[in-house]
């Protein structure tokens, strides 16, 4: 008579461990991810041809300078990095009325020496990663020195703008990548190609608090307007 219930009993204490267990942590506040290309935002080094439609004369080309800004004869300074074309265009309009009366601006990217995308988290080398042509999660993790120890490389973190400049999320399997040398499905999920301006996190092992990460760095340099927070952490209660 005491097995049964003792089997009772265990068989409760399990669901009561099912339904105490933590749970992972769910990203809010990231618009839904859509693979459609994010509008470009100049940088420093970028080579921009400006082009003024009713005097040709004036035409030139013009690099973004460090300081993130653009000059021309008839505008004089104004500040270019992070802007879009039809954003720098509005205000390159606007500063060429100092000497010309209804100037039509047009700006055209020549060639995109400043694109780059932030790593950051359990990598050797954090920081800025230059962006030349297609290149994938892998590829910008390993220009930023490769994985730490401790790096989770199943869960990585991609961060990219959406559409009204707020912020959308991913994960990245480039373990389920690396494993498989591309192939099958893990193709899809394990090495995103990348776009200017994208934000790559390689979390920890267990805890990877990237909310710290992004009040420190990333809100200072990438102006989103967000109100989010995401956790890749898991509780030791949780196999792995």
């Amino acid at each position: 008579m005491r097995r049964p219930a003792l089997l009772l009993l265990l068989l409760l204490g399990a669901c009561t461990t099912q339904e105490l267990r933590p749970v992972p942590a769910e990203p809010q506040g990231f618009e839904p991810w859509t693979e459609s290309t994010p509008v470009y935002r100049f940088a420093p080094g970028d080579r921009l041809r400006v082009s003024f439609l009713l005097t040709p004369e004036l035409n030139e080309t013009a690099l973004v300078a460090p300081d993130g800004t653009i000059s021309t004869r008839a505008s004089g300074s104004v500040p270019a990095a992070d802007l879009t074309a039809t954003e720098l265009e509005a205000s390159l309009t606007r500063a060429s009325r100092r000497v010309l009366n209804h100037p039509i601006v047009t700006v055209a990217l020549d060639e995109a020496t400043g694109s780059t995308v932030l790593v950051g988290g359990a990598v050797r080398l954090p920081g800025p990663v230059p962006l030349r042509g297609p290149r994938g999660t892998l590829a910008a993790i390993i220009g930023a020195g490769g994985f730490e120890a401790d790096a989770r490389m199943n869960e990585v973190v991609l961060i990219r703008r959406a559409p009204g400049n707020r912020p959308m999320l991913r994960l990245v399997n480039v373990q389920g990548f690396i494993q498989t040398g591309g192939a099958g499905a893990a193709t899809l999920d394990g090495d995103v190609p990348l776009q200017p301006g994208d934000i790559v996190y390689v979390p920890k092992s267990r805890i990877g608090e990237i909310n710290q990460w992004v009040d420190q760095y990333l809100n200072r340099l990438v102006p989103f307007q967000k109100t989010f927070s995401y956790a890749v952490n898991r509780s030791s209660a949780v196999p792995f």
